[in-house]
C-alpha cells in the first residue's frame, strides 16, 4: 500500500509550509492590527472601517470561485496550481505594504485609497492563497501524510503569527519613534519583503502529483452542481463561515481590550516582574507590550496543540477531535467577560490555554477540505480540486468579512471612540467582543461537525479505492 500512495519528503513538506508563513506575515496583520490601524492610526472611523472591511472581503469571497475555476483549468508545465503561487508573489508583497501605508490625503482621499488598496489586496490575496489551498490536495492522497502536511503547514504559519503578534507592534513603536503611520510602513516593508522570498521557495520546492481522470470533461456549471450534492462540503463551507468570523471579529478587537479595558498600571507592574516594561512607559506602549505578550503565549500553545493533532486525529479522527477542541476553545473564551481591568495575568493564562485547546483543531480543518475534494471524486467520479477549495475559502473569506465587520460595528454600537477613554459602555462593547460574541459562532461549529459524514473508516475507503482508480488512469494511458 505503502507504494501506492504518494508520501512527501521533510523538505517539501517545509517548503510547502513556507507559503503560509508567507502569507500570515501579511493575513494575521489583518486579523490582529488592520482594524486598530484604520481607527487609531490611518484616521477613519470605527463605522467606516467595518465597512470597508465588509465590503472588500465580500468581493474577495466572490472572487474565490471564480479564481477556483480559472485555477482548474490552468494549464503549464508547473502543474495547475503552483505557477499562481510564483505570479502572485510580488504583486503580494507590494499591496501588503500599500495597504498599511497612511497617504497624506484629506479623509475622503484617505477612505477611497483605503478602499483601493484593501480591495486589490484581497483579490491578489485570493489569486495567490486559493491555489495554495489547493495544492494540498494534489501533493498527497494519502490521508495521513495530508494531516501531517497540514501540520507543518500550520505549525509554519503560527511562527509567522508569532513573529507578527509578538514583534509587529514593538517593530511599529521601534521604527516610528513617535510616528505610528512611518512605523507601520517599516514594519511591513520587512515582513512583505520575507513574504515574497518565502512564495518562491515553496513555488520551487513542491509538486503536484495528483490529476483528475484524463478523460473527464471540463464543466463549470457541474463543478458547482457536484458541490451542491456533497454534503460534507456544505458542513466544511458553514463550519468555516462561522470559525472566520469568530477569529476576525475577536482578532481584530482584542487589542482594545489592552488599551482601554485592562490596567495600565497592573500592567506595568507585570512587565516590570519579567523585565519586559522598557524605558517607554506611556499607557500605549505598555499595553501593546502586553498585548504582544498575550498573544506570543496563546501562540506557544497553539503549537503545541498542533503537535498534537496529527496522532489524536488518528486515534479518534478528525470530526471528533474537531468537536472536543472547539467546544472546550468556546466555553474557555465565555470566562473572559469575568475577567477585571486588574487581572491581566489571568487573561495571559486563560488564552493559553484556550488556544491549546483551539491549536488541536487548526490543522484539521484544511487537511478536511483535501478529504471533501476526495469525496466529491470518490462520489462523481470528476474531480474539481480547485473549485471545492474555492467554494470552502468563499466561506472563510465571507466570514472574515462579516466578522471584521460586526466588530466593528459593535464597538461603533457601544460608543467607541478612537483615542480617548472609554466610557463604560463602550468597555462593555469591547469586552463582549472579547468573549460572550465571538464563542456564538464556535457554537455553531461545534453543532455542524456532527453533521459532517466523513469518519475514520470513510477516510481509508475513499483512499484506497482512489488510488485503484488513479491506477486505471495511468495504465490505461501507458
Amino acid at each position: 500500500m505503502a507504494s501506492d500512495i504518494q508520501r512527501l519528503s521533510v523538505k517539501e513538506k517545509i517548503g510547502y509550509s513556507l507559503g503560509d508563513s508567507a502569507a500570515n506575515f501579511i493575513f494575521q496583520t489583518m486579523m490582529i492590527l488592520q482594524m486598530s490601524f484604520y481607527t487609531d492610526t490611518f484616521g477613519i472611523s470605527a463605522a467606516e472601517a467595518g465597512w470597508l472591511l465588509l465590503v472588500a472581503r465580500v468581493w474577495d469571497a466572490f472572487f474565490d470561485p471564480m479564481m477556483g475555476v480559472i485555477a482548474d483549468r490552468t494549464k503549464s508545465r508547473w502543474g495547475k496550481f503552483r505557477p499562481w503561487i510564483l505570479w502572485t508573489a510580488i504583486p503580494f508583497g507590494i499591496m501588503g505594504f500599500l495597504t498599511f501605508s497612511t497617504p497624506a490625503l484629506g479623509h475622503t482621499g484617505k477612505l477611497i485609497y483605503a478602499y483601493v488598496t484593501y480591495i486589490v489586496l484581497m483579490t491578489v490575496y485570493s489569486a495567490n492563497n486559493l491555489p495554495y489551498s489547493a495544492l494540498s490536495g494534489v501533493m498527497t492522497g494519502d490521508v495521513v501524510e495530508r494531516t501531517s502536511l497540514s501540520s507543518y503547514r500550520f505549525t509554519f504559519a503560527m511562527l509567522a503569527a508569532l513573529a507578527i503578534q509578538g514583534m509587529a507592534l514593538p517593530m511599529v513603536k521601534y521604527f516610528g519613534k513617535g510616528d505610528n503611520a512611518l512605523g507601520y510602513q517599516w514594519t511591513m516593508g520587512i515582513f512583505c519583503t520575507l513574504a515574497v522570498v518565502f512564495f518562491v521557495i515553496t513555488f520551487l520546492a513542491t509538486k503536484e502529483r495528483i490529476k483528475p481522470d484524463p478523460s473527464q470533461k471540463t464543466s463549470i456549471m457541474q463543478d458547482f452542481a457536484d458541490l451542491l450534492r456533497n454534503g460534507p462540503w456544505i458542513t466544511m463551507f458553514l463550519l468555516t463561515i462561522a470559525i472566520f468570523i469568530t477569529l476576525a471579529m475577536r482578532g481584530g478587537d482584542m487589542i482594545y481590550f489592552f488599551k482601554y479595558y485592562m490596567d495600565p498600571a497592573v500592567m506595568t507592574s507585570l512587565l516590570d516582574k519579567i523585565g519586559l516594561a522598557g524605558a517607554e512607559r506611556d499607557a500605549d506602549t505598555i499595553a501593546g507590550r502586553v498585548f504582544s505578550l498575550f498573544n506570543v503565549c496563546g501562540l506557544v500553545t497553539t503549537l503545541i496543540g498542533i503537535g498534537f493533532s496529527k496522532s489524536l486525529a488518528m486515534r479518534y479522527g478528525k470530526r471528533n477531535v474537531f468537536i472536543v477542541g472547539l467546544t472546550l476553545t468556546t466555553v474557555l473564551w465565555v470566562f473572559f467577560i469575568f475577567i477585571p481591568p486588574a487581572g491581566v495575568l489571568a487573561a495571559i493564562i486563560l488564552q493559553a490555554v484556550s488556544q491549546l485547546a483551539y491549536g488541536v483543531t487548526v490543522p484539521l480543518l484544511w487537511a478536511m477540505m483535501g478529504d471533501v475534494a476526495d469525496y466529491s471524486e470518490w462520489k462523481t467520479g470528476r474531480r474539481a480540486t480547485g473549485v471545492v477549495f474555492a467554494a470552502i475559502v468563499f466561506g472563510l473569506k465571507a466570514g472574515l468579512g462579516f466578522g471584521g465587520a460586526i466588530g466593528g460595528w459593535i464597538l461603533a454600537h457601544y460608543g467607541y471612540i478612537a483615542n480617548v477613554q472609554q466610557t463604560e459602555r463602550a468597555l462593555l462593547g469591547i469586552r463582549l467582543t472579547a468573549s460572550i460574541f465571538p464563542a456564538i459562532p464556535f457554537a455553531i461549529g461545534v453543532v455542524l461537525l456532527f453533521f459532517y459524514a466523513i469518519n475514520r473508516s470513510i477516510e481509508f475507503k475513499m483512499q484506497d479505492e482512489l488510488t485503484a482508480r488513479r491506477k486505471q488512469y495511468a495504465a490505461a494511458q501507458s
